[in-house]
């Protein structure tokens, strides 16, 4: 009998049992089916070492039972990975929605200022645009947009205080660094 024969003869027969002893060493369904889709890979590549008849089986059980060792190992593996990032993400990342009362302060002050004031100011804290790129894109004078620059910031410092108020400023939101330009 042939190499690949006495494989598909293995196969056949030993399918069900191996699935089976993978299904009840592993949590999900779907990891036991990768591990007898791997013992059936490793009894492929090493079908010239097959023992005969019934060792057959004996056999795949032992490669069943490192290829699960391997498996357990690996998810303790991105186990502890997941941990480490998880750590380190919530020491890194902050709170979305601690920011949120601010921004909404922060769209309400915008949204009382006229709509030209407006433009100039995110154009140059949020888009970070010079003021003369500023008055390029609005088609107005750099001098124009440099005064309702300065209008629009005193006026939203108005609507929103000067209180800093608890940690954080609600104007970090919109007090970006404006870009120097030349003048």
């Amino acid at each position: 009998m042939s190499y690949e024969e006495r494989f598909r003869r293995a196969y056949e027969r030993d399918f069900d049992s191996l699935l089976a002893f993978a299904s009840r060493r592993v949590e999900q369904p779907a990891d036991a089916a990768d591990v007898v889709a791997e013992t059936f890979l490793v009894a492929w590549r090493r079908r010239a070492e097959l023992p005969v008849d019934d060792e057959t089986r004996l056999w795949l059980y032992g490669v069943a039972r490192l290829v699960l060792a391997n498996h357990h190992r690996a998810g303790l593996r991105r186990e502890r990975l997941g941990a480490r990032l998880r750590r380190r993400l919530s020491l890194t990342t902050k709170d979305p929605g601690a920011e949120v009362a601010e921004r909404l302060a922060v769209h309400a002050a915008l949204a009382r200022l006229n709509d030209l004031d407006r433009e100039v100011l995110t154009l140059t804290v949020w888009e970070e645009l010079k003021p003369r790129e500023a008055a390029v894109v609005l088609g107005i004078s750099a001098a124009a947009v440099r005064t309702r620059l300065s209008r629009a910031r005193a006026r939203v410092r108005e609507f929103l205080g000067d209180d800093p108020g608890h940690g954080g400023h609600v104007l970090d939101v919109l007090t970006a660094i404006t870009p120097e330009e030349g003048r």
